[in-house]
């Protein structure tokens, strides 16, 4: 058995790497003394990469269990002894500690080690949770982070060893790419194996320090019980993964890279060699007498994608907005990149990721974004516009299934009304009016036009996303002036989403630049953007509708049905001859109060890809 050793912040570890098979009973020993005790013990895996399911056999490497002052490392791919030592261990030890459990080592647990994801996150506190709990920003946003190295930094020893940095040291030097370094490193290189052991004993450290800062912070316990929850219930999704159409995706494959060629040759007609160069597409644009006025941060003319859709007419989904005549090159350009973006981001991705099953398991994350909106990538199939049928059309239900969604109606507003009690917006909603229909008649008058409507709801997301008159103009396509003046009267009309504004950032001003949730979560703000407060307290109690929606959805057994969360919406699969009662069901767990406004959603049956939600034939 090997030994390894150090100090943090004074206080001394020791880490033992089992080599050989009669090593396992000093660890079984250990195990057994924790569980007796109860002592939380914090487990990692080290595995191979991130494709926890594409990969298959050999893809977990190493398993560590640890406490704040001693860790075991497993070879794991050494052969079935250490499988089966690991497996007990995670099943006898009543008190767990991770760091990303849900959203990475439970899955790699659940499919390498044979021991079911509900079983360990039963048990399991997860310290990115808290610390997310504490402060949900990343490090470029001021925020501590949520990596254990940043945590560990902060809160445990600002000198601990940085031996990510080391490794990646190694993988240069034994000439391996950082993505190939974690599955070719052999296994007993001294700084791997340090690696492994110091990140359980971090972990451990890190739980009570994070939790005696949620006591004082006055966050409420039942908040991590709840996101924890969650994060389980989302596990539950990326195991169950979605079926790909292979051959569809194939010709998928082919179709965008024809479409990224075909476009592109349109743009060099109008002189420009890469659709990449900002440079080259500004000055073409110019050359046919387009007016560019936003500029990047280093002065050069700003030809970005919102720039583009407003000169080619389409608005965010890509549908005209027939407000002017499409410019031909910003069109080309926009379809040239997003049909390169797209083969890459989806077809090359789902192909490189399908599992032996013929699935691929998006990545979902429960409480990523810095208003703990869910995130889904790898891919991300989120970031589809929800006028595509093509992609989704690549994802299919099981065999013998039906691809269901059950979309939250208007999420956002009805939650802006329920937080700012805004009396003329509730009385909308409980008469079962459209909200931008009404909106647009207080605004603009009974005899008020689709592109009137179009307007206010604008408007309405501005309130809630914090944009402003310009970014709302662009979109819709309506002068800047109308668009300034339709504000105006929104204002006068919902007087209280502004004064809500106004009293949300006093509050956060009062609590050090955070504002609270109702449902207790810390958002923090910037001091030059503390407009984005309205922003932030609607996104997360929107997410929380969703989060509890997935509860009820987990109460009433549901949860096998559902494959990914993506915005407001559940997509799910079931078997034909029950989806009725499937939809029906998710729905009602979508369906509540808040605050006393209704909270509702629609289900929607279609045939067996999720493209065919969009409009596909399949």
């Amino acid at each position: 058995m090997r030994h390894f050793s150090g100090s943090l912040n004074g206080q001394d570890w020791d880490g033992y790497v089992i080599e050989r098979p009669e090593d396992l009973h000093a660890f079984r020993a250990w195990v057994r003394r924790q569980a007796e005790t109860r002592t939380s013990v914090a487990v990692d895996t080290e595995t191979c990469g991130l494709k926890i399911y594409a990969w298959g056999p050999g893809f977990l490497r190493l398993a560590q269990f640890g406490t704040e002052t001693e860790a075991f490392a497993l070879p794991i791919e050494h052969g079935p002894q250490y499988v089966e030592a690991a497996a007990w261990a995670l099943r006898i030890l009543p008190d767990i500690t991770g760091h990303n459990w849900a959203g990475f080592d439970a899955l790699v647990c659940d499919e390498h080690l044979g021991v079911p994801l509900e079983e360990t996150c039963a048990k399991v506190t997860d310290t990115q949770t808290l610390a997310k709990l504490i402060d949900p920003r990343q490090q470029m946003e001021g925020g501590i982070g949520s990596s254990l190295k940043p945590l560990s930094a902060h809160y445990i020893d600002p000198a601990a060893p940085d031996t990510q940095d080391g490794l990646k040291a190694v993988f240069k030097s034994l000439k391996l790419k950082i993505a190939e370094g974690f599955a070719k490193v052999p296994l007993d290189h001294p700084t791997y194996l340090e690696y492994g052991l110091l990140d359980v004993i971090l972990t451990s450290r890190l739980r009570p320090r994070l939790e005696r800062t949620l006591e004082k912070l006055g966050v409420p316990k039942r908040l991590s019980v709840y996101e924890h929850r969650v994060a389980r219930i989302c596990a539950q999704m990326v195991r169950a993964g979605m079926v790909l159409d292979e051959d569809y995706t194939l010709g998928l494959q082919a179709d965008l890279s024809y479409d990224a060629e075909r476009f592109a040759d349109v743009a060099l007609g109008y002189g420009v060699t890469s659709v990449n160069s900002a440079r080259q597409v500004s000055e073409a644009l110019l050359g046919m007498g387009e007016t560019l006025t936003e500029r990047t941060a280093s002065g050069a003319l700003k030809v970005d994608k919102a720039v583009l859709m407003a000169l080619a007419d389409l608005d965010r989904d890509w549908r005209p907005i027939r407000s002017r005549t499409p410019n031909p090159l910003a069109d080309a350009v926009l379809r040239s990149k997003r049909a390169g973006k797209w083969r890459s981001a989806y077809a090359d991705n789902f192909l490189d990721n399908v599992d032996a099953k013929g699935r691929i398991h998006p990545n979902v994350q429960s409480m990523q974004a810095r208003t703990f909106r869910m995130s889904v990538t790898n891919p991300a199939v989120q970031t589809l516009p929800s006028s595509d049928k093509m992609i989704r059309r690549a994802l299919l239900a099981d065999e013998g299934h039906v691809m269901i969604s059950t979309d939250f109606q208007a999420v956002e507003l009805r939650v802006l009304a329920a937080l700012a009690d805004v009396k003329r917006m509730k009385q909308a909603i409980a008469a079962g009016e459209d909200l931008h229909s009404f909106t647009a008649r207080l605004v603009f008058g009974e005899g008020f036009t689709d592109k009137d409507r179009k307007v206010s709801k604008g408007i309405g997301f501005s309130k809630v996303y914090g944009g402003g008159a310009a970014t709302t103009a662009r979109q819709t396509g309506a002068p800047i002036e109308a668009v300034q003046r339709a504000m105006a009267k929104y204002d006068q009309v919902y007087p209280e989403v502004g004064r809500a504004a106004k009293d949300w950032r006093i509050e956060a001003f009062n609590n050090r630049m955070v504002a609270v949730s109702i449902t207790g979560h810390r958002l923090p703000l910037d001091r030059d953007r503390t407009y984005a407060v309205t922003n932030y307290l609607v996104q997360s109690t929107a997410r929380d509708c969703l989060g509890q929606a997935l509860i009820h959805m987990d109460d009433r057994g549901l949860v096998p049905f559902l494959r990914l969360p993506i915005h407001d919406e559940v997509l799910a699969s079931a078997p034909k001859e029950d989806a009725q009662d499937v939809a029906r069901g998710i729905a009602e767990c979508m369906t509540f109060t808040l605050k006393g406004v209704p909270i509702e959603a629609d289900p929607e049956i279609g045939l067996r890809s999720w493209g065919s939600l969009y409009g596909a034939d399949f």
